[in-house]
């Protein structure tokens, strides 16, 4: 992206974030992206704002099915977080950059750690769909990168470290979590594809043999922003299907949404314990 790109998006992000703060009643320290099945999760929020993403100066506005696009900043197990139902792909026409603003003014609204989640094709041959992925690590095949351009300097380096861009430490107690809840949990590589289509049989064979263990178009670009950004990040992926090549059946969306209804549940149990317990993963 030009100099004077990247200088809009900067003004959108401030210009976001000026007009959530003016309208929140609560200052977030959780930020939480909700994936494709997953958008009633803020229905208990407590001390609640809710707005729509196109209300919003400057936020880009999603086009998907199963993603509402709206803003929710309340508290949730008395902790103050910021969700986003819904996010917006890079399959769906803006830069990497663009698409990342919200993480960026959850950041400038005071977010320490996000939670990111996601419903993915599963790679690994000893997943099922319904599994639950914590991400360890990311293979960027989008063909970009979010950082691209003029750097954003208040925000972190020109050449950030991403050896740890899932946290550890994180990881470490959402693995306790899960055990305690007795909901199994994988921990895995996620490889972003650009998409929309769906992909190939020889790239899911590609993707396998670089070790990746899961596929799916989005989370990546809002990790590397995040980290970027010195905030801690957790990544969930919903394993809704085997990935193309795997079973002898046709790929559709309309399976993504159905299998991520029915884990709902325990992806949400999951969740609303991180949540609970977040004020301990502070650095």
């Amino acid at each position: 992206m030009t100099m004077e790109e990247m200088d809009r998006i900067d003004e959108r992000i401030h210009g976001a974030a000026k007009y959530l703060e003016e309208r929140m009643q609560v200052k977030p320290q959780l930020g939480l992206v909700l994936g494709s099945g997953l958008g009633d999760f803020c229905e208990n929020f407590t001390e609640s704002v809710s707005i729509a993403f196109k209300d919003i100066p400057g936020f880009p506005v999603p086009s998907v099915e199963g993603h509402s696009g709206t803003v929710v900043i309340g508290k949730h197990y008395g902790v103050p977080v910021m969700a986003m139902r819904g996010r917006v792909h890079y399959y769906e026409g803006g830069s990497q950059a663009e698409i990342t603003i919200p993480i960026r003014v959850m950041k400038l609204l005071g977010v320490k750690t996000v939670i990111l989640t996601n419903a993915c094709g599963g790679i690994n041959l000893d997943y099922k769909p319904g599994d639950l992925m914590l991400i360890k690590d990311h293979i960027n095949y989008s063909g970009m990168n979010p950082l691209m351009g003029k750097n954003l300097d208040e925000f972190g380096p020109r050449f950030p470290d991403m050896s740890d861009i899932y946290t550890r430490a994180c990881r470490a107690k959402v693995k306790e979590i899960a055990q305690r809840l007795n909901i199994p949990l994988q921990e895995g590589v996620y490889a972003m594809y650009s998409g929309p289509s769906f992909e190939t049989p020889a790239e899911i064979r590609m993707f396998r043999i670089l070790g990746a263990d899961a596929v799916g178009m989005s989370t990546v670009p809002e990790a590397i922003v995040a980290r970027h950004a010195g905030m801690q990040v957790i990544g969930i992926s919903c394993i809704t299907n085997m990935a193309a090549g795997i079973l002898d059946q046709p790929l559709s969306h309309a399976e993504v949404m159905e299998t991520a209804a029915k884990v709902k549940d325990k992806f949400t149990g999951l969740v609303d314990e991180i949540i609970r317990e977040s004020p301990s993963f502070t650095e």
